[in-house]
C-alpha cells in the first residue's frame, strides 16, 4: 500500500522483510513465572499474564523511559520495522531533542524546494502533522523528524502544548474523513519529563517502557512508574502500560530479580527480554534495522515477536 505521507517519495525505498528465525531461536511465551526454577534451567521467557490486552490498529505507542542509554530508540525502530515488515501502515514521530537518534538512523528522506518541517512547527502550529512526515528509506514508515530546536518548546512552553499532539493526530484524523492514516504510530519519547514526553504521553494509546538489565536502571523504575500514573490521572485516562521490554538481556540473578519488579509494578504488561548482541549495537551506525543488518542476531527475532505480542499480525488477527 502507498505510504499516506504528505510527500512524495525520493527514489526506491528498502523493503523490510519478514524474518525467517527456526522455532527454537524464538523464546517462549508463559503467562506465569515459576520462582521455583533452578538457576540453571532457568531461560529467558516472554512474561504474557492474563490481564495483558493485545493492542489492535490504529494505536498510538509512546516509547518511554525518563533515564538515557535504555534502548528506546532501538526499540522504537526495530518495531517500527517489524510491524512494517507484517505489512502495516508505520509512523515514527522523533519527540527526543537530545539526540535526534532516530532521524540520524531513518534519515528523512527531504523532497527538494520545500521548507523543512519538524516536529517543533507542529507544536508551534506552523505546519500539519501530514506536513511534517516524510517517507525514510524503508518501505511502510515514515517520520516526523526532530532537531535540537525542539527544545524551544520546553522553554518558549506555546499554548496548549501538552494537548499539541493529541490535537494534531485528531485532527488528522478529522481532515481524512475519520480514518487514521496510520496503523501504527510510534513516539520515540526524550530521557526526561519534559513538556514534549507529557505531551507525547498524553497523545498515546500504549506506554512501551524499555529498561536496560542493569543496576541504575532499577533505581529509576520508582520515578517513571509515577510519571505514567501521573499522566494516567491527570492529561491521559486511556494511557496503559503495553509491554516493558529488557534490553541487553543477559542470564543473571539480577535480570530475574528486575522482570519479577516489573512485572509487579505493571500487572497488565507483557514483560519481554530482548537479548544482548554486539552486531544488534552496530546497526544505527549502518543506518538499518537490526533486521536488515543482521537479522540471524537474536536481537532481530526478540523484537520480531514483541511484534506479534504486543500487536498482531494482519493474519492472526483476521
Amino acid at each position: 500500500m502507498e505510504s499516506p505521507g504528505a510527500h512524495p517519495d525520493q527514489g526506491p525505498r528498502t523493503a523490510l522483510p519478514p524474518l525467517d528465525s527456526p522455532p527454537g531461536d524464538r523464546l517462549e511465551v508463559v503467562t506465569a513465572w515459576n520462582a521455583d526454577t533452578p538457576y540453571q534451567a532457568w531461560r529467558p521467557q516472554i512474561l504474557v499474564p492474563a490481564t495483558f490486552r493485545q493492542a489492535s490498529a490504529p494505536r498510538v505507542f509512546v516509547v518511554v523511559n525518563q533515564k538515557g542509554g535504555a534502548g528506546k530508540t532501538t526499540s522504537t525502530v526495530e518495531l517500527a520495522a517489524a510491524w512494517a515488515a507484517a505489512g502495516y501502515r508505520v509512523r515514527v514521530i522523533d519527540a527526543d531533542h537530545q539526540e535526534a537518534a532516530l532521524s540520524a538512523w531513518l534519515l528523512p528522506q527531504y523532497p527538494e524546494d520545500s521548507p523543512r518541517h519538524s516536529l517543533r512547527s507542529v507544536f508551534f502550529e506552523d505546519c500539519t502533522l501530514a506536513e511534517a512526515t516524510y517517507p525514510t528509506r524503508f518501505a511502510g514508515v515514515d517520520m516526523v523528524p526532530s532537531g535540537t530546536d525542539l527544545q524551544r518548546v520546553e522553554y518558549e512552553r506555546p499554548i496548549g502544548a501538552e494537548q499539541a499532539l493529541a490535537d494534531a493526530l485528531a485532527q488528522e484524523m478529522e481532515e481524512a474523513g475519520g480514518r487514521a492514516p496510520y496503523d501504527v504510530t510510534l513516539i520515540d519519547a526524550a530521557p526526561s519529563l519534559g513538556l514534549v514526553t507529557v505531551a507525547a504521553l498524553t497523545a498515546g494509546d500504549e506506554a512501551l517502557v524499555p529498561i536496560k538489565v542493569g543496576g541504575l536502571d532499577m533505581k529509576g523504575m520508582a520515578s517513571l512508574h509515577k510519571t505514567i500514573r501521573s499522566v494516567q490521572r491527570k492529561t491521559n485516562p486511556k494511557l496503559r502500560v503495553g509491554a516493558v521490554l529488557l534490553t541487553a538481556w543477559d542470564k543473571s540473578s539480577f535480570a530475574r530479580q528486575l522482570a519479577a519488579q516489573v512485572s509487579e509494578d505493571y500487572p497488565e504488561a507483557a514483560v519481554i527480554p530482548i537479548r544482548r548482541s554486539v552486531r544488534a549495537a552496530e546497526a544505527p551506525l549502518t543506518e538499518q534495522p537490526i533486521r536488515l543488518y543482521a537479522p540471524d542476531a537474536a536481537p532481530a527475532g526478540d523484537y520480531d515477536q514483541a511484534a506479534g505480542v504486543i500487536l498482531p499480525t494482519r493474519e492472526t488477527t483476521a
